[in-house]
């Protein structure tokens, strides 16, 4: 025999707003003649950054963004250092602190609190990236937030949105 205790739920609330204490890194350099991207002490562009960027591959580059593949960083190391040369030949450096960017933590999307299913996003780790595109330095957060309907109608696989939303963008 089996007893239940009334006065547990079966599921649990859907935290609001969506927050995050770890996150995924990754960064993108385009349209630039050298790029360097350090980020918890670690060299992102190690392999390409003395060679120059090409342009974005197309208009609709950022969705086509692979999840980050720092994983498991903790909110938040110091800040990312970036030093590049734009097209134009002048050299850049900025020191871009992603924990006050999301000093608040919350997750970036544009879900309706109504449309995530309930016990949902107790642990989410975004990816963050940092794009250099000639003189502009964007920082970025794409998350997967599940939802009660479907993109595509009628298939049980498309229950989620992953944009890709841009949190802050400086041009130097």
């Amino acid at each position: 025999m089996t007893h239940s205790n009334p006065a547990s739920p079966t599921h649990l609330p859907t935290p609001w707003p969506l927050t995050f204490k770890e996150h995924s890194f990754g960064s993108h350099c385009y349209n630039t003649l050298r790029c360097s991207v350090i980020y918890d002490n670690y060299d992102f562009t190690r392999l390409d950054a003395d060679r120059p960027s090409g342009p974005p591959p197309s208009p609709d580059y950022r969705d086509k963004w692979k999840n980050a593949s720092y994983l498991g960083a903790r909110n938040f190391p110091s800040p990312a250092e970036v030093k590049w040369t734009s097209l134009d030949g002048a050299e850049h450096e900025a020191f871009i602190d992603i924990g006050s960017i999301f000093k608040d933590e919350k997750v970036l999307h544009h879900v309706e609190q109504s449309n995530i299913p309930d016990g949902w996003g107790l642990n989410i780790r975004p990816s963050i990236y940092i794009e250099v595109n000639d003189r502009t330095v964007s920082v970025l957060m794409r998350a997967h937030i599940a939802t009660k309907d479907f993109r595509t109608p009628g298939n049980p696989d498309s229950n989620y949105r992953r944009e890709t939303i841009v949190a802050w963008s400086k041009t130097y």
